[in-house]
């Protein structure tokens, strides 16, 4: 490896080995790169090779001799990474992003379904209008190999006319070559090629996972062939249409829990941790951060082994500073049962964690102090789904994979991630937002907040005239003029 601070040396042989985002610091601390990876552990070590900085082009030399430190977000999937990457670009703005030209959308494929004909095609940015789009897909390659997997496999148009006439189809011979249905010229019917076209639809939401044998054949053939970069875009879009599947199914099969299976597997669940009762009311614990940056923890609810929005709640962490995932989570617990505790409310009949032994028994230690040894904890290890008794023996339980009580804790813990990401990406862009007007000379911290609590947000202070400013107690017009100059310079720092 190339010569660099002890810091990141250390950083890199803690790096796990999932998904996730990492983030390129320089010696200000501001964020110059981000991207996503597959494997943070891979990825981002490969940054800090020596062949790395030798082969590299001048650019990303350039990024690399920037690095100064880096923080990672550990995330479930490679989709998650790829959108938590394109928000984070969008939020921070990092130099290196748009320097690398890696700041693009990714492709996604769209289905006007207004016009009477409908076509697929690709683009990049996803409207607010009635078109349907899908995707993302990992590259431009990727997508047009599967609009064109949907234009041989329904039928469906290529041409460009909107409105295709038999006056256009006297030099298209797209029903030869391209498979075309043709219904310009009446080869079908309008109601028939509508029918392809949902047809089609239905397959990129995942709804046809039967077809996905078709593009396998494709790939092996193109493969066969010596066609490798047609075989590689069908790869990756066939992992793509797995993977809407699954998740389509996991979805499906979360909002398909009927309250018989949800209540067969609470039972379940009290037989496998040995529980006194049946724990009817579940409170499950997540923590999203990066870093130690913004930390916060979810708290979500299930009654009867449903969720219920009602009870959900979150939680800024205070005390702990730093990655410390298990100082989080005992600083969370301590402060929701110390409340109830105070307040005399009901306590649930079981403690759920986001993670494995180290998360248990950080809850664990909490709930005794308080006095609440009675109060059951478990935890959710993600690697396996294996679940974490707290008592003395804690051999993982692994429960069938069609189980009712794990599918019942998947859907409660999965609640409490996205509760928890949710949170912590509001935050984020409230800190981004408000970070605009606290390098301003001259404006603590008290006039900052009475102009942000005056206006509302940076947005409508950008709008706002130095007399409009003026008007805020605490300033003056010569403060005020300030602010209204600042915010109005091209050349203002970008937020970090």
């Amino acid at each position: 490896m190339t010569t660099f601070s002890k810091q990141i040396h250390e950083k890199l042989k803690k790096l796990p080995d999932q998904p996730g985002v990492y983030l390129m610091r320089d010696r200000r601390g501001k964020v110059i790169y981000i991207g996503k990876a597959a494997s943070l552990r891979s990825r981002v070590r490969h940054y800090f090779q020596s062949a790395t900085l030798r082969k590299a082009d001048p650019k990303l030399r350039g990024l690399i001799r920037s690095i100064e430190d880096f923080d990672v977000m550990p995330l479930r999937t490679e989709a998650e990474a790829a959108i938590t990457e394109s928000q984070f670009i969008k939020d921070y703005k990092p130099r290196y992003n748009i320097l690398l030209k890696d700041d693009k959308r990714f492709p996604l494929l769209k289905v006007d379904v207004q016009h009477p004909f409908p076509v697929v095609t690709s683009c990049r940015l996803q409207k607010r209008d009635d078109a349907l789009y899908f995707g993302p897909y990992t590259n431009s390659t990727a997508a047009r190999a599967a609009k064109d997997f949907l234009e041989r496999r329904f039928g469906l148009r290529q041409c460009a006319p909107l409105h295709p006439t038999p006056e256009n189809y006297k030099h298209c011979i797209n029903d030869i070559i391209r498979y075309c249905s043709a219904p310009c010229i009446g080869k079908i019917s309008e109601e028939e090629y509508r029918g392809r076209v949902e047809e089609a639809c239905a397959f990129l939401r995942g709804e046809r996972p039967e077809i996905l044998k078709e593009i396998r054949a494709d790939m092996e053939a193109s493969a066969g062939k010596l066609d490798f970069e047609k075989a590689a875009a069908l790869r990756d879009m066939l992992l793509l249409l797995h993977r809407v599947t699954h998740e389509r199914a996991k979805a499906r099969k979360s909002a398909g829990l009927r309250r018989e299976e949800a209540a067969e597997g609470v039972r379940i669940l009290q037989a496998a941790l040995a529980l006194p009762q049946p724990p009817r009311v579940i409170e499950t614990f997540d923590i999203s951060n990066i870093s130690g940056t913004l930390a916060v923890a979810s708290l979500v609810c299930s009654v009867d082994g449903l969720p219920d929005k009602k009870r959900y709640r979150h939680f800024r962490i205070r005390s702990i500073e730093g990655p410390d995932d298990p100082g989080m989570m005992a600083e969370t617990i301590r402060r929701r049962y110390g409340r109830l505790i105070a307040e005399n409310a009901h306590l649930p009949d079981l403690v759920l964690v986001d993670g494995g032994i180290t998360q248990v028994r950080a809850a664990r230690r909490e709930l005794n102090a308080l006095g609440l040894p009675q109060l059951r904890v478990a935890g959710l290890a993600k690697r396996f789904e294996e679940l974490i008794p707290d008592h003395q023996d804690t051999t993982p339980i692994r429960l069938p994979s069609d189980s009712p009580a794990l599918r019942v804790l998947q859907q409660i813990r999965d609640e409490a991630h996205r509760f928890a990401i949710a949170y912590h990406r509001t935050l984020r862009a409230r800190r981004i937002r408000e970070s605009e007007i606290d390098d301003i000379p001259g404006i603590g911290e008290k006039r900052k907040q009475a102009l942000l609590r005056h206006f509302g947000s940076v947005a409508r202070l950008k709008r706002a005239t130095p007399e409009e400013i003026a008007g805020v107690p605490g300033f003056g017009g010569h403060s005020a003029q300030l602010v209204s100059e600042y915010l109005a310079r091209p050349d203002r720092p970008t937020p970090p």
